[in-house]
Protein backbone atom coordinates (compact mmCIF):
# COMPACT_ATOMS: atom_id res chain seq x y z
CA UNK A 1 0.00 0.00 0.00
CA UNK A 2 1.15 3.25 -0.81
CA UNK A 3 2.21 5.74 2.18
CA UNK A 4 1.98 9.49 1.29
CA UNK A 5 5.44 11.24 1.54
CA UNK A 6 5.83 13.32 4.74
CA UNK A 7 7.86 16.46 4.48
CA UNK A 8 10.41 17.71 7.13
CA UNK A 9 12.20 19.93 8.85
CA UNK A 10 15.38 18.97 10.62
CA UNK A 11 16.64 22.23 12.96
CA UNK A 12 19.40 21.55 14.52
CA UNK A 13 20.58 18.94 11.40
CA UNK A 14 24.04 18.84 12.36
CA UNK A 15 24.32 18.09 15.55
CA UNK A 16 23.88 13.95 17.41
CA UNK A 17 20.17 14.05 16.89
CA UNK A 18 19.82 15.90 13.45
CA UNK A 19 22.73 13.27 12.09
CA UNK A 20 20.49 10.12 13.23
CA UNK A 21 17.57 11.86 11.86
CA UNK A 22 19.33 11.44 8.60
CA UNK A 23 20.14 8.60 9.03
CA UNK A 24 16.33 7.59 9.04
CA UNK A 25 15.53 9.80 6.50
CA UNK A 26 17.93 8.08 3.96
CA UNK A 27 16.59 4.46 4.68
CA UNK A 28 13.11 5.63 3.70
CA UNK A 29 13.49 8.40 0.83
CA UNK A 30 10.35 7.51 -0.28
CA UNK A 31 8.16 8.13 2.55
CA UNK A 32 10.27 11.28 3.84
CA UNK A 33 11.52 14.50 1.85
CA UNK A 34 13.71 16.94 3.56
CA UNK A 35 12.82 20.38 2.87
CA UNK A 36 14.22 22.39 5.37
CA UNK A 37 17.33 22.58 7.61
CA UNK A 38 19.15 24.78 9.93
CA UNK A 39 22.59 24.58 11.93
CA UNK A 40 24.80 27.23 13.82
CA UNK A 41 28.49 26.95 13.39
CA UNK A 42 29.37 23.80 10.75
CA UNK A 43 28.18 25.53 7.19
CA UNK A 44 30.14 23.70 5.41
CA UNK A 45 28.49 20.44 7.06
CA UNK A 46 25.01 22.28 6.38
CA UNK A 47 25.80 22.59 2.83
CA UNK A 48 27.10 19.12 2.17
CA UNK A 49 23.72 18.05 3.63
CA UNK A 50 21.36 20.71 1.68
CA UNK A 51 23.18 19.16 -1.82
CA UNK A 52 22.66 15.50 -0.85
CA UNK A 53 18.96 16.31 0.15
CA UNK A 54 18.40 19.17 -2.49
CA UNK A 55 17.01 20.92 -0.05
CA UNK A 56 16.32 24.33 -1.07
CA UNK A 57 15.71 26.48 2.51
CA UNK A 58 18.00 26.79 5.38
CA UNK A 59 18.64 28.50 8.32
CA UNK A 60 21.62 30.04 10.13
CA UNK A 61 22.46 31.75 12.99
CA UNK A 62 23.59 35.70 11.64
CA UNK A 63 24.15 37.70 8.67
CA UNK A 64 27.65 36.73 8.69
CA UNK A 65 27.04 32.55 8.19
CA UNK A 66 24.29 33.82 5.64
CA UNK A 67 27.29 35.58 3.51
CA UNK A 68 29.46 32.07 4.05
CA UNK A 69 26.85 29.48 3.28
CA UNK A 70 25.98 31.81 0.17
CA UNK A 71 29.12 30.70 -1.06
CA UNK A 72 28.83 27.08 -0.69
CA UNK A 73 25.10 26.10 -1.78
CA UNK A 74 23.58 26.57 -5.19
CA UNK A 75 22.10 30.05 -5.67
CA UNK A 76 18.66 28.47 -5.38
CA UNK A 77 18.49 27.84 -1.69
CA UNK A 78 16.60 30.50 0.27
CA UNK A 79 18.72 31.31 3.12
CA UNK A 80 16.61 33.00 6.76
CA UNK A 81 18.61 34.23 9.50
CA UNK A 82 17.72 33.71 13.74
CA UNK A 83 14.49 33.29 15.56
CA UNK A 84 12.58 35.15 12.82
CA UNK A 85 14.14 32.58 10.35
CA UNK A 86 13.99 28.70 12.28
CA UNK A 87 9.73 30.21 13.26
CA UNK A 88 9.53 30.47 9.37
CA UNK A 89 10.98 26.67 8.71
CA UNK A 90 9.23 25.14 11.73
CA UNK A 91 6.24 26.16 9.62
CA UNK A 92 6.90 24.77 6.46
CA UNK A 93 6.66 20.95 6.69
CA UNK A 94 4.67 18.16 7.86
CA UNK A 95 7.06 16.85 10.39
CA UNK A 96 9.40 19.58 12.08
CA UNK A 97 12.23 18.03 14.10
CA UNK A 98 13.54 20.46 16.98
CA UNK A 99 17.08 19.33 17.33
CA UNK A 100 18.15 23.05 17.94
CA UNK A 101 20.40 23.23 21.44
CA UNK A 102 19.23 24.29 24.35
CA UNK A 103 16.46 27.39 24.89
CA UNK A 104 17.85 28.67 21.06
CA UNK A 105 15.23 25.59 20.36
CA UNK A 106 12.44 27.64 21.41
CA UNK A 107 11.31 29.42 18.18
CA UNK A 108 10.73 26.12 16.76
CA UNK A 109 8.58 24.45 19.23
CA UNK A 110 6.56 27.63 19.60
CA UNK A 111 6.49 27.89 15.85
CA UNK A 112 5.55 24.33 14.21
CA UNK A 113 2.67 23.80 17.04
CA UNK A 114 1.42 27.63 15.90
CA UNK A 115 1.45 26.70 12.58
CA UNK A 116 -0.23 22.96 13.19
CA UNK A 117 2.13 21.04 12.25
CA UNK A 118 3.82 17.14 14.13
CA UNK A 119 7.04 18.50 16.34
CA UNK A 120 9.13 15.61 17.21
CA UNK A 121 10.92 17.28 19.86
CA UNK A 122 14.52 16.27 20.81
CA UNK A 123 15.21 19.78 23.02
CA UNK A 124 13.63 19.42 25.99
CA UNK A 125 14.84 22.77 27.54
CA UNK A 126 12.17 25.19 25.20
CA UNK A 127 9.32 22.60 27.19
CA UNK A 128 10.64 23.07 30.32
CA UNK A 129 11.46 26.66 30.55
CA UNK A 130 8.59 27.56 28.08
CA UNK A 131 5.82 25.07 29.60
CA UNK A 132 3.10 27.47 30.17
CA UNK A 133 3.26 28.98 26.60
CA UNK A 134 3.61 25.41 24.68
CA UNK A 135 0.26 24.60 26.46
CA UNK A 136 -1.45 27.32 25.07
CA UNK A 137 -0.15 26.58 21.44
CA UNK A 138 -0.99 22.82 21.69
CA UNK A 139 -4.40 23.21 20.92
CA UNK A 140 -3.52 24.41 17.73
CA UNK A 141 -5.68 22.57 15.05
CA UNK A 142 -3.41 19.93 13.74
CA UNK A 143 -0.51 20.60 15.85
CA UNK A 144 0.82 17.40 17.65
CA UNK A 145 3.64 16.67 20.05
CA UNK A 146 5.88 14.03 19.79
CA UNK A 147 8.92 13.30 22.25
CA UNK A 148 11.93 11.63 20.58
CA UNK A 149 13.62 11.52 23.84
CA UNK A 150 14.51 8.13 24.44
CA UNK A 151 12.66 8.41 27.82
CA UNK A 152 10.05 10.06 26.95
CA UNK A 153 9.16 8.40 23.98
CA UNK A 154 9.01 4.99 26.01
CA UNK A 155 6.64 6.51 28.18
CA UNK A 156 4.51 7.85 25.24
CA UNK A 157 4.58 4.27 23.77
CA UNK A 158 3.55 2.40 27.31
CA UNK A 159 0.40 5.23 27.38
CA UNK A 160 -0.99 3.56 24.81
CA UNK A 161 -3.80 2.29 26.57
CA UNK A 162 -4.47 4.75 29.20
CA UNK A 163 -7.62 6.04 29.45
CA UNK A 164 -7.38 9.71 27.40
CA UNK A 165 -8.40 11.22 30.70
CA UNK A 166 -6.40 14.61 31.46
CA UNK A 167 -4.08 13.76 34.23
CA UNK A 168 -3.91 9.82 33.68
CA UNK A 169 -5.93 8.99 37.19
CA UNK A 170 -5.42 5.57 36.11
CA UNK A 171 -1.10 6.05 36.20
CA UNK A 172 0.28 5.81 39.46
CA UNK A 173 3.54 6.82 38.61
CA UNK A 174 5.96 7.29 35.36
CA UNK A 175 9.66 5.86 36.29
CA UNK A 176 12.10 7.71 34.18
CA UNK A 177 14.80 5.90 33.86
CA UNK A 178 18.72 6.50 33.32
CA UNK A 179 22.20 4.68 32.98
CA UNK A 180 23.72 7.33 36.02
CA UNK A 181 26.11 8.55 33.71
CA UNK A 182 29.95 8.34 33.93
CA UNK A 183 29.91 8.70 38.01
CA UNK A 184 27.35 6.34 38.91
CA UNK A 185 30.15 4.02 41.03
CA UNK A 186 32.63 6.71 41.94
CA UNK A 187 34.12 7.43 44.55
CA UNK A 188 32.02 10.45 46.03
CA UNK A 189 35.64 12.67 47.22
CA UNK A 190 37.53 12.43 43.66
CA UNK A 191 34.45 14.28 42.14
CA UNK A 192 36.16 17.27 42.78
CA UNK A 193 38.76 16.02 40.25
CA UNK A 194 36.26 15.42 37.11
CA UNK A 195 37.64 16.20 33.90
CA UNK A 196 36.18 17.53 30.82
CA UNK A 197 37.21 14.17 28.92
CA UNK A 198 35.67 12.11 31.93
CA UNK A 199 32.54 14.25 31.88
CA UNK A 200 32.27 13.57 27.90
CA UNK A 201 32.76 10.05 28.16
CA UNK A 202 28.97 8.45 28.56
CA UNK A 203 28.92 4.72 29.41
CA UNK A 204 26.13 4.05 27.06
CA UNK A 205 24.83 6.49 24.63
CA UNK A 206 26.38 8.81 21.89
CA UNK A 207 24.84 12.49 22.08
CA UNK A 208 26.20 16.10 22.41
CA UNK A 209 28.79 17.74 24.59
CA UNK A 210 26.22 19.74 26.37
CA UNK A 211 23.62 16.79 27.39
CA UNK A 212 26.48 13.95 28.18
CA UNK A 213 27.12 16.73 30.51
CA UNK A 214 23.77 17.07 32.00
CA UNK A 215 23.70 13.18 32.02
CA UNK A 216 27.29 13.24 34.51
CA UNK A 217 25.36 15.25 37.09
CA UNK A 218 21.85 14.02 36.93
CA UNK A 219 20.33 17.42 35.53
CA UNK A 220 19.58 15.48 32.37
CA UNK A 221 17.34 13.52 34.65
CA UNK A 222 15.59 16.53 36.42
CA UNK A 223 15.49 17.92 33.16
CA UNK A 224 13.33 15.15 31.97
CA UNK A 225 11.27 15.31 35.20
CA UNK A 226 9.97 18.58 34.08
CA UNK A 227 9.37 17.57 31.05
CA UNK A 228 7.34 14.67 31.13
CA UNK A 229 5.43 16.50 33.63
CA UNK A 230 4.74 19.02 30.84
CA UNK A 231 4.60 16.43 28.44
CA UNK A 232 1.45 14.02 30.04
CA UNK A 233 0.01 16.36 32.11
CA UNK A 234 1.71 14.19 35.42
CA UNK A 235 2.28 16.62 38.58
CA UNK A 236 6.59 15.84 39.48
CA UNK A 237 5.09 14.01 42.52
CA UNK A 238 3.87 10.92 40.49
CA UNK A 239 7.49 10.83 38.17
CA UNK A 240 10.55 8.97 39.92
CA UNK A 241 14.13 8.70 38.22
CA UNK A 242 15.55 5.10 38.25
CA UNK A 243 19.05 4.16 37.25
CA UNK A 244 18.92 1.32 34.57
CA UNK A 245 22.99 1.25 34.43
CA UNK A 246 22.45 -1.11 30.92
CA UNK A 247 20.29 1.97 29.38
CA UNK A 248 17.99 -1.04 27.97
CA UNK A 249 14.61 0.19 30.16
CA UNK A 250 13.71 3.78 28.54
CA UNK A 251 11.39 3.97 31.25
CA UNK A 252 8.10 2.38 32.54
CA UNK A 253 4.62 3.19 33.49
CA UNK A 254 3.11 2.05 36.44
CA UNK A 255 -0.83 1.77 36.74
CA UNK A 256 -2.96 1.72 39.79
CA UNK A 257 -3.88 -2.21 39.63
CA UNK A 258 0.37 -2.67 39.68
CA UNK A 259 1.04 -3.50 36.60
CA UNK A 260 3.88 -2.25 34.65
CA UNK A 261 4.76 -1.29 31.15
CA UNK A 262 8.28 -0.77 29.90
CA UNK A 263 9.84 -0.09 26.34
CA UNK A 264 12.77 -2.28 26.09
CA UNK A 265 15.43 -1.55 23.06
CA UNK A 266 19.40 -0.95 22.93
CA UNK A 267 20.53 2.35 23.04
CA UNK A 268 19.65 3.72 19.78
CA UNK A 269 18.39 7.10 19.36
CA UNK A 270 17.12 6.08 16.05
CA UNK A 271 14.54 4.14 17.22
CA UNK A 272 12.58 7.23 18.93
CA UNK A 273 12.99 9.37 15.49
CA UNK A 274 11.92 6.96 13.52
CA UNK A 275 8.64 6.18 16.32
CA UNK A 276 8.20 10.27 15.73
CA UNK A 277 8.48 10.34 12.12
CA UNK A 278 6.83 7.59 11.05
CA UNK A 279 3.46 7.37 13.61
CA UNK A 280 1.23 5.90 13.98
CA UNK A 281 2.81 3.55 11.40
CA UNK A 282 5.84 1.89 12.38
CA UNK A 283 8.80 1.87 10.30
CA UNK A 284 10.42 -1.52 9.34
CA UNK A 285 13.75 -1.20 11.04
CA UNK A 286 15.01 -2.98 13.95
CA UNK A 287 17.07 -0.39 15.77
CA UNK A 288 18.09 -0.99 18.80
CA UNK A 289 16.73 -4.78 18.73
CA UNK A 290 17.01 -7.08 21.74
CA UNK A 291 18.08 -10.89 21.34
CA UNK A 292 16.77 -12.50 24.31
CA UNK A 293 18.03 -15.40 23.46
CA UNK A 294 21.66 -14.16 23.87
CA UNK A 295 20.70 -13.18 27.53
CA UNK A 296 20.01 -9.77 29.22
CA UNK A 297 20.34 -8.61 32.62
CA UNK A 298 18.56 -5.88 34.20
CA UNK A 299 19.13 -4.07 36.87
CA UNK A 300 17.68 -1.03 38.98
CA UNK A 301 18.88 1.09 41.63
CA UNK A 302 17.87 4.62 43.22
CA UNK A 303 20.03 7.75 42.05
CA UNK A 304 22.42 8.58 44.47
CA UNK A 305 20.45 12.25 45.57
CA UNK A 306 23.37 13.07 48.17
CA UNK A 307 26.22 12.71 45.02
CA UNK A 308 24.37 14.15 42.37
CA UNK A 309 21.97 16.87 44.12
CA UNK A 310 20.94 18.49 40.49
CA UNK A 311 17.65 15.59 40.85
CA UNK A 312 16.32 17.72 43.74
CA UNK A 313 17.05 20.91 42.55
CA UNK A 314 14.75 19.87 39.12
CA UNK A 315 11.87 18.85 41.87
CA UNK A 316 11.97 22.00 43.78
CA UNK A 317 11.54 24.06 40.68
CA UNK A 318 8.41 21.49 39.86
CA UNK A 319 7.27 22.25 43.17
CA UNK A 320 7.45 26.05 42.60
CA UNK A 321 6.66 26.13 38.83
CA UNK A 322 5.94 29.59 37.28
CA UNK A 323 9.26 30.85 36.58
CA UNK A 324 11.13 28.63 38.04
CA UNK A 325 12.08 26.33 35.40
CA UNK A 326 13.40 28.65 33.29
CA UNK A 327 15.61 30.17 35.88
CA UNK A 328 16.94 26.47 36.25
CA UNK A 329 17.47 25.47 32.74
CA UNK A 330 19.07 29.05 32.05
CA UNK A 331 21.14 28.83 34.84
CA UNK A 332 22.31 25.02 33.81
CA UNK A 333 22.95 26.14 30.30
CA UNK A 334 25.78 28.60 31.14
CA UNK A 335 27.18 26.65 34.08
CA UNK A 336 27.27 23.76 31.55
CA UNK A 337 28.70 26.14 28.78
CA UNK A 338 30.99 27.43 31.48
CA UNK A 339 32.19 23.69 32.61
CA UNK A 340 33.44 23.05 28.86
CA UNK A 341 35.23 25.99 28.30
CA UNK A 342 37.12 25.25 30.88
CA UNK A 343 36.37 28.04 33.53
CA UNK A 344 34.57 26.09 35.91
CA UNK A 345 34.99 22.65 37.80
CA UNK A 346 32.48 19.83 37.12
CA UNK A 347 31.15 19.90 41.01
CA UNK A 348 30.53 23.84 40.56
CA UNK A 349 28.50 22.93 38.21
CA UNK A 350 24.96 21.88 40.23
CA UNK A 351 26.00 24.77 42.92
CA UNK A 352 26.04 27.96 40.30
CA UNK A 353 22.77 26.75 39.59
CA UNK A 354 21.69 26.29 42.71
CA UNK A 355 23.22 29.85 43.61
CA UNK A 356 20.63 30.85 40.85
CA UNK A 357 18.05 29.44 41.95
CA UNK A 358 17.80 31.10 45.32
CA UNK A 359 17.87 34.23 43.58
CA UNK A 360 14.85 33.25 41.14
CA UNK A 361 11.83 35.74 42.43
CA UNK A 362 9.17 33.67 41.44
CA UNK A 363 5.72 33.65 40.12
CA UNK A 364 3.64 32.61 37.12
CA UNK A 365 4.67 32.50 33.63
CA UNK A 366 2.07 34.16 31.32
CA UNK A 367 4.02 35.70 28.22
CA UNK A 368 6.64 35.16 26.20
CA UNK A 369 8.61 38.52 26.96
CA UNK A 370 8.17 37.52 30.27
CA UNK A 371 9.92 34.26 29.76
CA UNK A 372 12.43 35.82 27.73
CA UNK A 373 13.17 38.95 30.34
CA UNK A 374 13.73 36.02 33.88
CA UNK A 375 16.01 33.77 31.16
CA UNK A 376 18.02 36.83 30.62
CA UNK A 377 18.06 37.75 34.60
CA UNK A 378 19.07 33.85 35.36
CA UNK A 379 21.45 33.98 33.08
CA UNK A 380 22.86 36.98 34.51
CA UNK A 381 22.85 35.74 37.79
CA UNK A 382 24.73 32.39 37.16
CA UNK A 383 27.11 34.20 35.25
CA UNK A 384 27.67 36.35 38.41
CA UNK A 385 28.71 33.46 40.09
CA UNK A 386 31.48 31.93 38.04
CA UNK A 387 34.96 32.12 38.90
CA UNK A 388 37.34 34.99 37.98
Amino acid sequence: MAVARRSVALLGTTGSIGEQTLDVMRLEPERFELVAIAGGERLERLAEIAKEFGVTRVGVRTDAHRARLAGLVDARVEIVVGDAGLEALAGSADVVVNAVLGFAGLPVTLGALRAGKRLALANKESLVAAAPLVEAVRSTPGAELWPVDSEHCAIHQCLGGAAATPGHPDVRRLLITGSGGPFRDRDRSTLARVTRDEALAHPTWRMGEKITVDSSTLMNKGLEVLEASALFGVEAERIEVVINPQSVVHSMVEYVDGSVLAQLSRPDMRLAIAYCLGAPERLDHAFGAIDFAAGLTLTFEAPDRAAFPALDLAYDAARRGGVAPAWLNAANEVAVEAFLAGRLAWVDIVRVVAAAMERCPGGPLTTLEELLGHDAAARATATASLPG
